[in-house]
């Protein structure tokens, strides 16, 4: 394991409901009869990106919005804007780490294990998490940060796994996911890469068919995770010894034994 690839909104942390505010803030300026509840939004947490979402919305409910010639460039704006007030939202202190990142993102760093992220949020969403709810770790702290621009297709398409990959340098089975959904997890298996799922109240109970094991988040020495699914740690938390392990035993579990010799 020579790299470790992290999701962001659920993974490294809470932010969906700041997202929600900023979508719901947004409809408020600007005039619009919409309102995402969180019945609503977890449904819509199915269509990843959010001009994706807003459109998937609009067809749903409101399809009389898209027959004007401008939706498209309007539903940009509305983006342009909820973008900025989920910054605002962020600043203020709204969003918090789950527990056990930073921990295990510091003893990452210190085994000499790179880190990277892949999302499909914009980039100026992952900077303002960077610079708030982990801002104790160090700018250098991620190699590579693969966002929504440079990922046409969003996941559970694997594209943007395929492009962080490409600038590690490194092979998928070098690497491990850790993500917090469906979508996240078909992307990064679709691209190869063994995935560890930390659930959160927005993914909790989807389909994680092929994950490492699935937990409800890395847990902390005094603080133990649950396991939803998968093998037991017997310590309650996830650390670099277990996220090798579990590593280990994904690549290896397919492995055909060498046909024996004789003499």
């Amino acid at each position: 394991m020579k790299a470790v690839i992290f999701d962001v909104d659920g993974t490294l942390a809470d932010t969906e409901e700041a997202h929600r505010a900023a979508f719901n803030a947004t409809f408020r300026q600007f005039g619009l009869p919409w309102e995402w509840d969180a019945a609503l939004y977890r449904e819509l947490l199915a269509v990843t990106g959010g001009k994706e979402r807003m459109r998937h919305f609009c067809e749903r409910c409101f399809p009389d919005f898209l027959e004007d010639p401008q939706a498209g460039s309007t539903i940009a704006t509305l983006h342009r804007e909820k973008t900025r007030h989920y910054a605002g939202l962020v600043a203020a202190g709204g969003v918090a780490a789950r527990p056990g990142v930073v921990r295990l993102i510091r003893e990452l760093r210190a085994a000499g294990i790179r880190l990277a992220i892949a999302t499909t949020t914009s980039r100026s969403n992952v900077d303002a998490l960077l610079a708030s709810s982990l801002k104790t770790l160090p700018p250098d702290t991620f190699a590579v940060i693969g966002a929504a621009e440079q990922a046409a297709a969003k996941k559970p398409a694997s594209d943007i796994y395929l492009w962080v990959l490409e600038r590690l340098g490194l092979p998928p089975q070098d690497c491990l996911a850790i993500e917090d959904s469906r979508n996240g997890v078909r992307a990064a298996t679709s691209a190869g890469i063994p995935t560890l799922v930390t659930e959160c109240a927005w993914t909790a109970g989807e389909d994680f068919s092929g994950a490492l094991a699935v937990l409800s988040d890395l847990g902390e020495p005094e603080r133990p995770y649950t396991l939803v699914s998968g093998p037991p740690n017997g310590i309650g938390y996830v650390d670099v010894v277990v996220l090798r392990r579990w590593h280990w035993k994904s690549i290896h579990q397919h492995a055909v034994p060498p046909a024996p010799t004789f003499e």
